[in-house]
């Protein structure tokens, strides 16, 4: 990793794994149909309104901050997506659910998590990403899918260890299943991901220990 001289205009491209995977066929898979742009290394906290010398030096020290140069770990690269919205829009839109926590007590006990984005209309289209962390406690399959054809590619927000017990779904609600648990109750959690605004929640996910009667 290292910094990119801002003193002049640099485009700094690399592929992803995917990106990899598709180029080796060496066929037509590897087409570039959307992109996205982010501002990760952007500290907006340094944008200082009480600058003597007027609203023109206001972002001076942002517009002056070092980028990093691009690097193939979607654990920390595009955490922070940049997104275009109506000219009308009031406000950010915020990704949210009914419920922070859910609790499920056996084998099989179910729940559907449907989250929403507010205002309304956010996400309408491509849907949203949920990441379950941990995949001994229960299975995560989308409820209602994405249409065909339009499922973006799934963010990744997990170390490459973290990632091995995770799994992943995309679409407009998404069914929690739980699985067995003999030895404890075993906590995770889910995120939601917005794939068109951007924002995130996250809920707790608990499965109880399921208690077996023996006969002596």
């Amino acid at each position: 990793m290292g910094y990119l001289d801002n003193t002049s205009i640099t485009v700094d491209a690399i592929l992803t794994k995917k990106g990899r995977e598709l180029l080796a066929k060496g066929d037509d898979s590897f087409e570039i149909t959307q992109f996205a742009l982010g501002d990760d290394e952007v500290d907006y906290q340094l944008w200082n309104a009480a600058h003597p010398k007027g609203t023109s030096y206001y972002g001076v020290i942002i517009d002056n901050m070092p980028l990093l140069e691009a690097f193939p770990d979607e654990t920390q690269m595009m955490r922070y997506k940049l997104v275009t919205l109506p000219k009308a829009t009031a406000r950010l839109p915020v990704v949210s659910v009914p419920e922070p926590s859910i609790t499920l007590i056996r084998q099989g006990d179910s729940t559907i998590v449907s989250p929403n984005t507010n205002p309304a209309g956010g996400n309408s289209t491509l849907g949203y990403t949920a990441i379950l962390a941990n995949s001994d406690a229960a299975d995560l399959v989308p409820e209602e899918p994405v249409r065909a054809g339009l499922a973006p590619s799934v963010p990744t927000f997990l170390s490459d260890e973290d990632a091995k017990q995770s799994i992943s779904a995309v679409g407009f609600a998404f069914r929690v299943i739980a699985k067995p648990q003999v030895k404890a109750d075993i906590t995770t959690t889910i995120t939601v991901i917005g794939n068109e605004t951007g924002g995130q929640t996250s809920i707790n996910v608990t499965v109880k220990k399921q208690e077996v009667a023996t006969v002596s």
